[in-house]
């Protein structure tokens, strides 16, 4: 079967820069909640979306974790440590537009940013091990 290692570097490098922005407006003066779960759930669809352009798996354009998670193949870590991705998914719309949820929280921005690195360092390291085997 052929993989798609560069275009799957390519996305994590992607996701890896939401990460880093996340973080950055965390540690900034000013605080920035909604931006930081946005950026976060950025992160953890790029890094998912990632290992399925490894895979070359077809997935539709939509932001929701579980559904894009389902579409892994089983034999990756991720699949299993990650059974609901749902507090991630939120924040691919609630964090964008003015609505009937409450403000974010501190709390909720690093919570959702912790997993969103969690997600993160599992597929990067797990990606970077299969790519160094197939080569």
């Amino acid at each position: 079967m052929f993989m798609n290692p560069s275009d799957a570097k390519v996305w994590m490098n992607y996701a890896e820069t939401d990460l880093r922005a996340a973080y950055a407006l965390l540690e900034s003066e000013e605080f920035f909640p909604r931006q930081i779960c946005f950026l976060s759930q950025q992160c953890g669809e790029k890094a998912i979306k990632a290992i399925l352009i490894y895979e070359e798996v077809k997935f539709p354009k939509h932001h929701d974790l579980d559904r894009l998670r389902d579409l892994v193949p089983n034999d990756w870590k991720v699949k299993k440590q990650f059974p609901d991705l749902a507090e991630l998914t939120i924040w691919a719309i609630e964090s964008r537009y003015p609505g009937d949820t409450p403000d974010v929280t501190e709390s909720e921005a690093r919570e959702t940013l912790v997993l969103a690195e969690s997600v993160f360092n599992v597929v990067s390291v797990e990606l970077e091990v299969r790519i160094q085997k197939d080569k």
